[in-house]
C-alpha cells in the first residue's frame, strides 16, 4: 500500500469522458480541477482531484484528501453566497462515473426537484452561453481562477 501514493502521483490525469461531455471547465484549484454542470436547472459544480487512479476519497493520501475538504469549503461558499441558495448538497456517488469526483450542487426551495436528490427527476436543461459564461467569470473571480 505505500507505493500506492507514488504510483498515483505519476500517472497522468485525465477527465473521463462523461464529465467531459456533460459540464464545462472552469479551471484549477491547488488540487482540484473545477467544472460547472451544463444543467442551468441548479448551479452545480464539480471538482475532480487530479490524481489518476482514485476513485475514492479514501484513496487520496491524508495531505490530499484535507486539501480535498478545504477546496470543497471554498467552493460551497462561494457557490452559496453568488447564488443565495436554500441548501448546499454536496456528494461523492461515482456510480456511473468512476473517477473521484465531488458534486456541489446549489438547491432552492421550490426547484425543479425540491426536496428530492437532483438525479434522473428532470431532464438537464443546458446553460444559454451567455449565462453559463456569465456564472463562470464569477466562479474564477471569486475562486481566484485564472
Amino acid at each position: 500500500m505505500s507505493a500506492l501514493p507514488g504510483i498515483i502521483m505519476s500517472l497522468p490525469f485525465t477527465l473521463h469522458p462523461q464529465i467531459l461531455k456533460d459540464s464545462i471547465g472552469i479551471g484549477d484549484l491547488p488540487l482540484s480541477h473545477v467544472r460547472l454542470m451544463n444543467d442551468a436547472t441548479y448551479p452545480w459544480l464539480l471538482l475532480m482531484p487530479r490524481r489518476a487512479v482514485a476513485s475514492e476519497i479514501i484513496d487520496l493520501d491524508e495531505a490530499d484528501r484535507v486539501q480535498l475538504m478545504a477546496e470543497i469549503a471554498q467552493v460551497s461558499q462561494v457557490l452559496k453566497a453568488l447564488t443565495g441558495c436554500d441548501k448546499l448538497n454536496v456528494a461523492s456517488l461515482g456510480n456511473v462515473v468512476p473517477q473521484l469526483h465531488v458534486h456541489v450542487i446549489a438547491r432552492f426551495r421550490g426547484d425543479a426537484t425540491w426536496p428530492k436528490p437532483v438525479w434522473g427527476q428532470v431532464p438537464a436543461v443546458a446553460y444559454m452561453e451567455d449565462a453559463a459564461s456569465n456564472l463562470i467569470s464569477q466562479l474564477r473571480i471569486k475562486l481566484s481562477i485564472s
